[in-house]
């Protein structure tokens, strides 16, 4: 959407090791099963496999509506399973 903040992505984890970077923007207007499924096409079956097992923080909070339209701006932080304690 033309003039709408865009989505930014951080990665975690095997998810960076995935995608090879820290964070991307990414444009808005989309739910997270959309953005997963751009991500997964952009960065192949490495970050889809990773995508599978992850969870997913919007500004902070579990999203736990994969199809609610991610608000403009928002910040998604990709969170793989983590090993240890």
């Amino acid at each position: 959407m033309e003039g709408t903040t865009p989505l930014t992505v951080r990665y975690f984890a095997g998810a960076r090791a995935a995608v090879g970077r820290a964070e991307e923007a990414v444009p808005a207007g989309r739910s997270l099963d959309d953005l997963t499924a751009e991500l997964t096409q952009r960065h192949g079956d490495r970050l889809a496999a990773v995508l599978r097992v992850a969870s997913f923080l919007v500004n902070g909070v579990t999203c736990h509506d994969r199809q609610a339209p991610l608000p403009a701006g928002a910040t998604i932080d990709v969170l793989p399973p983590f090993a240890g304690g």
